[in-house]
């Protein structure tokens, strides 16, 4: 067994651990806190203090996918299914806007290929009505085709969050049943063609990963050179074949979040929702373990229904509401939010800052 601590110490410093070095530091609960400190410190000297916020529009939840762990599974009849129109969504972007918040992050389940609720020209219509108002558009809709890609980028998008779920091909394909790992990586390839700044990321938890499959995603993030990762804890819904899964991840998925910060020193990490949903002030531990986004939803009555998880932390109360609460929470530990006039949070390390 290496010192885990030399090992930190050294991923600190030079951004690399081998991979049984990130697998050890992953299963080791003694050295926790100098990890996530670790990262707090590599946090505060490549991104700063700031943190961004992101105004999320859940704005459909209509899904042609069937993966276990997901409450808007097609098969699940129990989900109230919703689609929000074009001008409802422009209206959310407009309260984004009016929060302060410079970037908004469209997100959907994946709209059903043969029967769209939103094609190409209605998804690029979109865009440029929020890009009107001087927002960063990113978007979170699935798979797509190059040329889809391409639209919404000429439209004007400017990031794309596609996770990975988990590098284990074999994994993926028995909980994403009908779907493809080799073509989801093809869409990182194609999204990084255009020119997008690219984020990814995986669950932690989930039935039948090991350490070593969490490890190999670290690598593979750092392989890819994404822009951003997210990283969550998996949390089992009651109308999912994995209702009866594991849900006490909480701290195993905070360490890969603080081990992509160690590799991966300037990228944007959020504190995802699923962290603030697990554990009381998930959030804030999120954000002194390296992280440095966060996404308060905008979506209004509709959010309580995109289900992904039960109980999902922000799914109710106002939009405003929420937005105090975050804000108070990052000013609380020390932090800034980061509402510099012109610089919207992006990647640190792009050639274009917008």
């Amino acid at each position: 067994m290496t010192d885990i601590f030399h090992d930190i110490e050294k991923a600190e410093i030079e951004h690399r651990l081998q991979f049984d070095q990130l697998v050890e530091v992953l299963t080791s609960s003694m050295s926790h806190q100098a990890l996530c400190q670790a990262a707090d410190r590599v946090r505060s000297r490549f991104v700063g203090s700031d943190v961004y916020l992101r105004g999320l529009i859940e704005f459909s939840n209509r899904c042609q996918n069937n993966c276990l762990y997901c409450g808007l599974r097609k098969d699940n009849k129990r989900v109230k299914r919703y689609h929000l129109s074009i001008d409802e969504i422009v209206e959310c972007a407009q309260i984004a806007k009016m929060y302060g918040y410079q970037t908004v992050v469209l997100q959907s389940g994946e709209d059903p290929v043969n029967e769209p609720y939103y094609p190409v020209d209605t998804m690029v219509q979109i865009i440029q009505k929020i890009k009107a108002f001087d927002l960063a558009v990113t978007l979170s809709l699935g798979e797509k085709t190059y040329e889809e890609y391409k639209a919404y980028k000429e439209a004007g998008a400017d990031r794309y969050l596609l996770r990975i779920e988990t590098t284990n091909k074999d994994l993926y394909h028995r909980l994403d049943p009908g779907m493809s790992w080799e073509n989801r990586h093809r869409c990182l390839i194609d999204l990084r063609k255009l020119d997008y700044e690219v984020g990814s990321g995986v669950m932690v938890g989930l039935p039948g990963q090991t350490p070593e499959d969490i490890a190999n995603d670290i690598l593979f993030f750092k392989e890819m050179d994404f822009d951003m990762i997210g990283i969550g804890p998996f949390i089992p819904h009651p109308d999912t074949p994995l209702k009866n899964a594991s849900r006490d991840h909480f701290e195993l998925s905070l360490r890969a979040m603080a081990l992509t910060r160690l590799l991966l020193p300037d990228i944007n990490i959020p504190a995802t929702t699923a962290m603030e949903t697990l554990c009381p002030n998930g959030r804030v531990i999120a954000l002194e373990s390296g992280a440095n986004v966060v996404m308060p939803n905008v979506t209004g009555i509709h959010r309580k229904h995109y289900e992904i998880y039960p109980n999902k932390a922000g799914s109710r109360g106002g939009s405003l509401i929420l937005k105090e609460e975050v804000s108070r929470q990052i000013l609380e530990i020390g932090r800034t939010i980061g509402t510099v006039k012109g610089f919207r949070g992006d990647f640190l390390g792009s050639q274009n800052h917008f």
